[in-house]
């Protein structure tokens, strides 16, 4: 969005239902209400209900259901995520753009986010379902301080933050949990998933991309079949619509602090508010590797650097530092 459409915009949104003149507008952005007229056009383009007659003045009535780096950014309370935003109608995949931007220097806490995309990506290569305007896609680069061995850590991190998230706005749940490494579930349904791609220099992080897409406000019926019986969005969950510029905002928020604790003392400080979600051990799992056969034992719990434990039938430990992982689903939570 060009500067002056933004201003004229922020003006209108100050105003709230009253009218802004013409000639208020023209001497606030010191330009020519025929300029006004030009910015109020463009904002229509965008979607945005605007007022407007001879003697009347201009008054936003509706904001359109998109993620525009104004809608984000206003009422957003980040210190540095989210600050810089990347937005697209549509992309093949807000990684990759974001990736890109990381190697050309982008700064830490830049965040592309798209409303569709046409090549989204989840963990071992499969396809992240992304339709159009309903959702969040956002992939956000981060340059933490952190060797290559502890970051997995940050998968744990943003698991976590988008649990709080989701319970902040839905409420307290018991449907709510965290499998491993970060799939947030409601009522054993998955409503997110995060994938994290790496640049490093020799064992040091250069740059870290947190791609993060979070189910809001697709009809659980339109998932394709093979996810249609083990995913949901928040909306089919609570049986409201969801604000998605709202959640982003809120998500931002959570998870730079979040994030802010990880950077002080790495998953000892942020453990206990994964560890409050995560009800995995104890119970039967599978799980699917990149390069293997599947592992199928007990969920013992999380090694140091952010591995999963798992207990085999022979007696065995083992850890686990990427896979999908399934859940028997006749086996009970251990309290």
């Amino acid at each position: 969005m060009i500067e002056g459409a933004r201003r004229v915009l922020e003006s209108l949104q100050t105003a709230g239902h009253a009218p802004r003149s013409g000639e208020d507008l023209s001497s606030q952005l010191g330009v020519s209400r025929a300029q006004i007229w030009k910015h109020v056009s463009a904002l229509r383009k965008r979607g945005y209900s605007i007022d407007g007659a001879p003697g009347d003045g201009y008054r936003l009535v509706s904001s359109p259901d998109r993620l525009y780096p104004e809608e984000i950014s206003r009422g957003l309370a980040t210190r540095w995520l989210g600050r810089s935003i990347e937005h697209f109608d549509e992309t093949d995949s807000t990684n990759r753009v974001a990736a890109d931007l990381a190697r050309a220097g982008a700064p830490h806490g830049t965040a592309v986010i798209a409303e569709a995309q046409t090549a989204g990506r989840g963990r071992l290569g499969r396809g992240f379902f992304s339709p159009a305007f309903s959702n969040l896609y956002t992939s956000i680069i981060l340059r933490p301080d952190l060797d290559t061995a502890s970051a997995p850590t940050l998968l744990l991190a943003a698991g976590a933050a988008v649990a709080e998230t989701v319970i902040g706005l839905l409420g307290e749940t018991t449907e709510l949990e965290i499998k491993w490494p970060n799939d947030v579930l409601l009522a054993g349904l998955k409503t997110s998933g995060i994938l994290m791609e790496l640049g490093a220099e020799e064992n040091r992080v250069s740059y870290a991309i947190l791609g993060i897409g979070v189910n809001l406000n697709v009809d659980r019926n339109e998932f394709p079949d093979e996810f249609r019986e083990r995913a949901t969005s928040l909306s089919s969950h609570s049986g409201q619509p969801i604000d998605r510029a709202d959640f982003t905002r809120r998500l931002f928020g959570t998870l730079e602090n979040v994030l802010d604790e990880h950077a002080q003392g790495g998953l000892p400080k942020i453990w206990p508010r994964f560890e409050q979600h995560f009800h995995m051990a104890g119970r039967t799992i599978t799980v699917d590797q990149v390069n293997g056969d599947p592992i199928e034992g007990i969920a013992a719990g999380i090694a140091a650097n952010g591995a999963l434990q798992i207990d085999l039938p022979s007696g065995e430990r083992i850890e686990v530092l990427a896979g999908d992982v399934t859940i028997c689903k006749d086996d009970p939570v251990k309290e």
